[in-house]
């Protein structure tokens, strides 16, 4: 798996609608807009009155997409037991000979599996896009939706919307005021982004390095490490200059964790493949940053990123 960076430009040299394109996707737009004032309108009083709170969330949490996380997790109790069944299975964890059957077996299976699945991914895309052409193509329904099917006059676009505008520079100055602020974690994610940038892509190599880092982090919940690496890439995105400019003043005055929390750096990134030209130049800019020379690199990695927290403190 492979990820690369793209922007609004790559979308647009692939091409824009034609005319036709645009009648279509206006009459879904004005159906859409219909159905939902009608349900506004007739249903939604009825549900409001026959379905409680409660009885929303319970169908809520037992929506089967939700459910089946539900089921094999840690909340529930049947599930206790498959913990320690894992590390047992991870302590007497022995590989297997290549030449073994079962080895071929599965990847033979698992070409299959994956052959099926892109075979149906085909049929199902390849259905709905040409009933999406035939249904909303027809001059009958575009007419009936105040669409001229005959028109080949680009349609109006949508206008911004200024609450939107708002709400978007509103959160834009909010974290520039988050810039300066944090410690050790910041600065080691906001370090990683920014050398990451550089590549312009990412791999399952990366995300590999990220759950791990996250892993070193005991105390800090999922969702919690999410929204920091969110925020401080949207922090670099914003203002690159302010955002490396302030790394300094996160990190402690010992050099010995400034050091250690370099290393985590460049060890995160040699994970992720062979270390580029550019990776280079972008580490010697954080190192500097970090206060460290090049023998900085050389400290031994920690055992973990919370004992360096522990240490800056």
């Amino acid at each position: 798996m492979r990820c690369e960076m793209r922007t609004l430009d790559d979308i647009r040299a692939l091409g824009g609608n034609d005319a036709a394109d645009e009648r279509r996707f206006a009459t879904a737009a004005r159906m859409s807009e219909v159905n939902l004032a009608l349900y506004r309108t007739f249903a939604q009083p009825i549900v409001r009155a026959l379905v409680s709170a409660p009885l929303a969330e319970t169908l809520h949490q037992m929506h089967p997409l939700r459910l089946q996380y539900q089921i094999f997790s840690n909340a529930n109790p049947f599930m206790a037991p498959i913990a320690s069944l894992a590390e047992d299975v991870r302590k007497n964890r022995r590989p297997v000979a290549p030449d073994n059957p079962f080895i071929a077996m599965q990847e033979n299976i698992s070409e299959q599996i994956v052959t099926a699945l892109d075979g149906w991914r085909d049929f199902i895309e390849t259905v709905a896009e040409r009933t999406f052409l035939t249904v909303y193509g027809s001059p009958v329904l575009q007419a009936a939706a105040g669409i001229d099917p005959a028109d080949t006059r680009p349609l109006r676009k949508p206008a911004k919307n200024r609450l939107y505008q708002e709400l978007v520079q509103k959160r834009i100055a909010e974290l520039k005021s988050h810039i300066p602020l944090g410690g050790l974690r910041e600065a080691v994610v906001r370090a990683l982004i920014y050398v990451g940038l550089g590549r312009g892509s990412v791999d399952e190599r990366g995300f590999e390095s990220l759950r791990r880092l996250r892993s070193r982090y005991g105390d800090m919940p999922l969702s919690e490490f999410k929204r920091l690496v969110r925020e401080q890439f949207a922090m670099l995105l914003i203002d690159q200059q302010a955002a490396l400019a302030a790394l300094p003043s996160l990190l402690p005055p010992d050099a010995q964790t400034r050091s250690e929390a370099f290393n985590v750096v460049r060890q995160v990134m040699a994970a992720c493949g062979e270390i580029s030209a550019e990776d280079e130049k972008r580490l010697s800019e954080i190192g500097r940053l970090f206060g460290i020379g090049e023998e900085g690199a050389t400290i031994a990695f920690p055992r973990s990123l919370r004992e360096l927290a522990a240490k800056a403190s």
